[in-house]
């Protein structure tokens, strides 16, 4: 049988075993609350972050939804802020689509022009070739973009806002 005592013969005792454990497990709850008010702050900024976000998107959907006065130098009544309004759709959705560079510009040139439009005319506007690959691929397009609302074909190829399905 082994004596509970303090010193002895080089073996530790329980005692200084149970405090050896002790302070190891303090200086774990020491690490783990240093983390936990690291990741306090850092979940802070987060949610501030967040928060202007959210404020921001408001805003943003707020003066889209406005109606907008047109562009100076062009016929463009209420299809812009239709196509806004779409626009802001499209992304709550999350369709990648509308929402890439490639088609921004389109739907800006239709938004700000007002115009009906056929194919190789808006190949012209936005500075790509008149071959039929750069017609045939803004057709493509403009086909998507009437398939999402944005843009109506009140006619075979000719292309232009789409104010009725907008709600305008």
């Amino acid at each position: 049988m082994r004596v509970l005592s303090e010193g002895g013969c080089g073996v530790p005792s329980l005692m200084e075993a149970l405090e050896a454990r002790r302070a190891e497990v303090l200086g774990q709850a020491e690490r783990l609350r240093e983390q936990i008010a690291g990741l306090s702050e850092e979940l802070s900024r987060a949610e501030e972050r967040l928060a202007r976000l959210q404020i921001a998107r408001e805003t943003v959907e707020e003066v889209l939804a406005a109606p907008s006065s047109p562009v100076p130098g062009t016929d463009a009544g209420e299809g812009a802020g239709g196509v806004a309004v779409a626009l802001v759709k499209a992304e709550a959705e999350l369709d990648v689509t509308v929402m890439s560079q490639e088609y921004r510009e389109i739907i800006a040139l239709f938004a700000t022009s007002g115009a009906a439009m056929r194919c190789k005319e808006v190949c012209r506007h936005l500075g790509l070739g008149a071959e039929p690959r750069h017609v045939e691929g803004m057709r493509s397009k403009l086909k998507r973009l009437v398939e999402r609302g944005i843009l109506a074909e009140p006619s075979s190829g000719l292309f232009k806002v789409d104010g009725r399905k907008q709600g305008w």
